[in-house]
């Protein structure tokens, strides 16, 4: 086992989680053997955990029913001393339900884009959830404080919320090691909600590409409701960033594997066996994402199209045994076999064969010789979250040569763009790729994979590690910044204080997502019973001057808030109410602006579904919450693009808010209708509570004395925040309360 090394400056011990463990624990005839696990994230994480100082949680691969207590026992002590593990042990019940059953016949094929192979069943998912804590007790077990928590994949998407729940302070990350499909696949699954706030648990979420990232979001946005900002999500009063890390590979394992004498042995024995000829690999493990059956189709019409290939050529087509117990694994290698075995009937000769087929794993240095000796590798997945081997074959080429013939539907295809990159749906373009790769120059074969090993070198799997842990640290300090002006107990307790002792009070607050939180429609948010009862309270306190200050129509605060004893204040500051008298505007009005005007918002109304304007008496508010999410925020910054000249012209301005976007006299904001109460000489208690931008404006002309509070995180000139509305009403009751006695 490789010495390890202490984790980069300033980082706690790692607790890495996934399905499977490093190791893998055998029982033959009795006796318990460890190896060493092959492929998957075992093998991408493995060099990492050797050689950093980390504890790997994850399951056995040994039916619990099969071990006497004695050998659990001795599995647990010999994996914590040899290897830094700790195990996971599963029923018969459990394997079948959790892993052959939700993670492998629901969520893989499904988030592979074979919805037609996903099975929907409350029993596998009542499994899924089981394991989950058991995985869950398992981390439990063994973590103590300061830990970073990393969790590994599909199968335990549960498990960071059930962390969460236990720990919550805990730094938690989670990656995904498969892609994550488009909403539209997505929504087909029963329990999407659950796993999304199950992901949702963590402090960061990685994938491999910038699309999956992209289409999580759309999922978290569509399902939740929740909007991503800048790469991050708020969930439960919690920052949550999501982001793309590519995964590398360990590459001087591979290029060195490559060069070793064992390695440089068995390929020059595939050579000779070649005969000289061409040798096009496909390794892959045996699964219908891998594109094997059609790789092989196209090969087989390869040689149909082009005679003059015969006997020149060969593939080396290496199936990896995978979920041999599912039936449509069987039936994929019967599908496999015959097709091997159609080519080599229509095409082999006496002396030629054109696929030798082997349905093994494969030895590491055997595995290395292949890449040395193969002239071409088509890897050619449907679909594959990133897919290794197409960056282990480059590393391999030690000698520059050789020709990468890569799926566009791999993440890795981001990457290694010089690679001659095909549709594997295309049977035509498969078989062009193919033809290219077979007779493109030696020199044009050096330069392109002198391209992406330099890639490969730079970005490696301990590389990827590091800057997915980096980031994740990063999280959790923005986390706790967001925290540093957070109104918690103390400070909450010395507003009441100062409160309590005020004799003179005023208390400013906006409305929507203060008082209440979004609608989808303005009409929709009307106060609560609750509300009105704690702002009579307030308001009727003869001790306090309570206002409202909002962006609604004085129409609406009058019917909604009228019969309060509070102030008003509506347009963000056009029109003023004092309590008990008649509305006034702060400086004379003019709308007659709006004709110019009120057609571009049409427009954006016609060209974003789900948004419309509302014209108050001397503005307009083109509100887009309910549009869909990106097209939203696309069709907003051509907004203010289209409208940036017009309202200069016109001495207006356009007030970003919450999902809306106002347009309005330059003259008028909530700071200048706040100063008028703020400038009062005799108040010894002064507090202005927003959530969004335009309440900024009445943080700025607060004195530093005052108690500003934004709700939400983000940059702010308040003095204190909070993470939702829910603590502002709670807080209010309780001021409510002081002024009842």
């Amino acid at each position: 086992m490789a010495c390890r090394r202490q984790s980069p400056a300033n980082m706690q011990r790692l607790v890495i989680v996934s399905n499977r463990l490093p190791v893998t624990v055998e029982k033959r005839k009795g006796e318990l053997m460890l190896k060493r696990s092959i492929g998957g994230v075992a093998t991408g994480l493995g060099s990492y955990h050797e050689t950093h100082e980390s504890i790997w949680v994850g399951w056995a691969e040994v039916p619990v029913s099969r071990l006497e207590a004695e050998e659990k026992k001795r599995i647990a002590e010999q994996l914590a001393a040899q290897h830094s593990c700790v195990p996971v042990f599963l029923t018969e019940n459990d394997i079948r339900g959790f892993y052959h059953g939700f993670s492998n016949r629901t969520l893989w094929p499904l988030f592979h884009y074979f919805t037609r192979y996903a099975e929907f069943d409350s029993s596998m998912w009542q499994a899924y959830e089981r394991v989950n804590r058991k995985y869950r007790d398992a981390v439990l077990d063994v973590a103590r404080s300061g830990d970073i928590i990393w969790i590994n994949d599909y199968q335990l998407m549960l498990l960071p919320s059930m962390l969460r729940e236990k720990l919550p302070g805990a730094t938690i990350g989670f990656f995904l090691h498969i892609p994550w499909p488009t909403f539209e696949v997505f929504r087909a699954l029963p329990w999407r909600r659950e796993l999304l706030k199950g992901l949702l648990g963590s402090d960061l979420i990685g994938f491999h590409t910038y699309d999956y990232a992209r289409y999580f979001d759309d999922a978290v946005n569509h399902l939740l409701g929740l909007e991503e900002q800048r790469g991050h999500v708020m969930f439960e009063n919690r920052l949550v960033r999501v982001d793309a890390f590519p995964m590398g590979i360990d590459y001087e394992r591979y290029a060195e594997g490559a060069r070793s004498a064992k390695a440089e042995r068995e390929a020059k024995h595939i050579e000779r066996r070649g005969g000289g000829r061409k040798v096009v690999l496909s390794i892959d493990r045996l699964d219908y994402t891998k594109g094997i059956p059609e790789r092989l189709r196209a090969f087989g019409k390869f040689l149909e199209r082009h005679p003059e290939w015969h006997g020149r050529v060969e593939m080396v087509c290496v199936a990896v045994p995978s979920r041999t117990r599912v039936e449509r694994y069987r039936q994929l290698k019967s599908e496999v076999d015959q097709l091997v075995g159609s080519i080599n009937g229509t095409f082999g000769t006496m002396d030629w064969m054109p696929v030798r087929y082997m349905y093994r794993s494969l030895p590491f240095h055997t595995l290395c010789a292949m890449y040395a000796a193969a002239d071409v590798a088509l890897v050619t997945p449907l679909r594959d979250g990133m897919n290794l081997i197409a960056k282990e074959y480059v590393a391999a080429r030690t000698n520059g040569d050789g020709v990468l013939v890569l799926s566009e539907m791999a993440g890795a295809a981001r990457e290694l763009g010089e690679a001659v990159l095909v549709n594997p749906y295309d049977q035509d373009e498969m078989i062009e790729g193919l033809s290219e790769a077979l007779v493109m120059p030696e020199e044009e074969q050096r330069q392109h994979n002198e391209a992406m090993q330099k890639r490969l070198k730079r970005y490696t799997v301990q590389r990827w590690a590091e800057d997915y842990l980096g980031r994740l640290e990063q999280c959790k300090l923005e986390q706790l910044a967001g925290m540093e002006h957070n109104l918690d107990a103390w400070h909450r307790e010395q507003l009441v204080k100062a409160y309590r002792k005020a004799k003179r009070r005023l208390l400013l607050l906006d409305y929507d997502g203060t008082l209440t939180p979004f609608a989808s429609r303005p009409e929709l948010a009307a106060p609560s019973k609750k509300l009105l009862e704690t702002l009579e309270k307030l308001g009727s306190d003869k001790r306090n001057t309570l206002v409202v200050i909002s962006g609604r129509r004085r129409e609406t605060l009058d019917e909604w808030l009228g019969d309060l004893p509070v102030d008003l204040v509506a347009e963000h500051g056009v029109w003023i109410r004092r309590r008990g008298r008649e509305w006034i505007t702060i400086e004379p009005m003019t709308n007659d602006w709006m004709p110019n005007v009120r057609p571009t918002l049409e427009m954006f109304v016609d060209r974003t579904p789900g948004s419309f304007v509302e014209e108050k008496d001397y503005s307009l508010a083109w509100h887009y919450r309910r549009a869909e999410s990106a097209l939203g925020e696309a069709r907003a910054s051509e907004f203010r693009e289209a409208l940036a000249a017009l309202v200069s012209e016109l001495d207006l301005a356009m007030m970003d808010g919450n999902k809306v976007i106002e347009v309005k006299s330059a003259r008028v904001d909530k700071g200048r209708a706040a100063h008028r109460w703020m400038q009062w000489g005799d108040l010894d208690f002064r507090m202005a509570i927003g959530d969004d931008r335009t309440d900024e404006d009445v943080f700025e002309v607060a004195p530093d004395t005052a108690w500003t509070i934004k709700i939400g995180q983000g940059p702010t000139s308040a003095r204190y925040s909070v993470r939702h509305h829910d603590e502002i009403l709670e807080l209010l009751e309780g001021l409510a309360g002081v002024s009842a006695k």
